[in-house]
């Protein structure tokens, strides 16, 4: 088959790869019709280069057609449609009962000390290949697929896969309070699904992007968008009572503008020794964190911030005193997907597309242009918001 691999630092190809195929009775072979490429693959793509292997293969936003079952998957069948959470967990260990499918303990990288293995996702999350290809080993099918229907289109579902749960998730964790403001920084994949949720749970939802076409999206949902200057956070506190928002989303993560010193820290890292690399990531602060220091600037007394945007530094430094003293709750954490399935699957596949899912991909191509639009999306080009593959 053909697949989308990793290369280098910044170095992806598509090649021809070993189809993948049935190894344990709970595995399922599903035919890829669409993937995703998700603004956590960027990590990938450069700053996690220490923790991946020449020739893994990437992507954790898949949805497809069943070929072939294990004798273990009695919900499925050759024919059926379905959506691949990025995470594998198990459905009956203590976290998953809990909700917490990230943390499963059947599947978690206990040598890492991390959580739940991943799609395509690197060693620090069990090396699973990824679904940027025209074939996937769907690892516990018989708990984690989402089985949907044939009438919809791909878009409708796909991003069941990681960003919606992931946004609803976001702001689930932001406990905003009934009728309150909302605050999201970053209007990329995360932050265009998470404004939408706070509007449709009742929030006034303020977003800040630097990017025109970001924010011009938004818009189209009635969001109240502002630019990245100078005095937006000035602006933010203004039509809060001067208290700042309930609650706020950092749905930027390591790759916040400002801090140069982290900035060049990430370019470092891929072109060091793998050894000196992973022992830099694993105990130095290397994340740019302008909008995480942001959010807890700008969040009220007494309010939440909670974090979609993913950070790699496992020494970042937080002000601790300031959170201390105002009181900040701050809540993160990889999404479990199936814990939020059954409150969005009615809403995707609502006729009104009250989510606005169906306004979100801005660039569809072949999986053979994945390289170039690795780049594109990487760079914000031609107005490139989210990206699907078509295998």
């Amino acid at each position: 088959m053909r697949a989308l691999t990793w290369q280098g630092s910044t170095k992806v190809s598509v090649e021809t790869v070993p189809d993948p195929t049935i190894i344990e009775p709970t595995d399922a072979v599903i035919r890829v019709t669409s993937t995703a490429i998700c603004g956590s693959d960027l990590h990938l793509y450069d700053v996690m280069a220490p923790y991946l292997a020449k020739g893994d293969i990437l992507g954790h936003e898949s949805m497809g057609v069943v070929e072939e079952v294990g004798l273990g998957v009695t919900n499925l069948a050759p024919g059926d449609r379905v959506v691949v959470p990025f995470t594998i967990s198990c459905g009956t260990c203590f976290f998953c009962a809990q909700g917490l499918q990230s943390q499963c303990e059947t599947y978690q990288n206990v040598d890492h000390g991390t959580g739940t293995d991943l799609y395509g996702y690197t060693e620090l999350y069990g090396s699973v290949p990824g679904g940027q290809a025209e074939y996937l080993r769907v690892r516990r099918a018989d708990y984690n697929p989402i089985k949907v229907g044939a009438d919809l289109p791909d878009e409708r579902y796909l991003f069941l896969s990681d960003i919606l749960p992931t946004a609803w998730q976001g702001v689930q964790y932001a406990n905003v309070p009934a009728g309150g403001t909302l605050a999201v920084l970053g209007l990329g994949p995360v932050g265009q699904f998470a404004t939408r949720i706070g509007k449709h749970l009742g929030y006034r939802v303020l977003a800040v992007e630097p990017e025109a076409e970001r924010r011009a999206m938004a818009e189209r949902h009635g969001i109240e968008t502002f630019d990245l200057t100078d005095t937006v956070w000035d602006e933010l506190r203004d039509l809060t009572d001067g208290r700042g928002p309930d609650s706020v989303i950092d749905a930027v993560g390591m790759e916040a503008h400002g801090n140069p010193v982290a900035s060049f820290t990430h370019k470092l890292v891929p072109l060091l020794p793998e050894r000196i690399a992973k022992k830099m990531m694993e105990t130095a602060g290397i994340d740019r964190l302008a909008a995480l220091h942001a959010s807890l600037d700008l969040v009220r007394r007494g309010g939440t911030v909670s974090l979609s945007g993913v950070y790699g530094g496992s020494a970042d430094p937080l002000p601790l005193l300031y959170m201390f003293d105002k009181q900040v709750a701050l809540r993160m954490g990889q999404c479990n997907v199936k814990n939020w399935i059954d409150d969005l699957l009615p809403l995707v596949e609502d006729p009104s597309d009250p989510l606005g899912v169906m306004d979100l991909v801005t660039h569809s191509r072949p999986l053979e242009q994945a390289p170039e639009m690795y780049e594109t999306f990487k760079h914000k080009e031609d107005g490139c918001i989210k990206v699907v593959l078509k295998p």
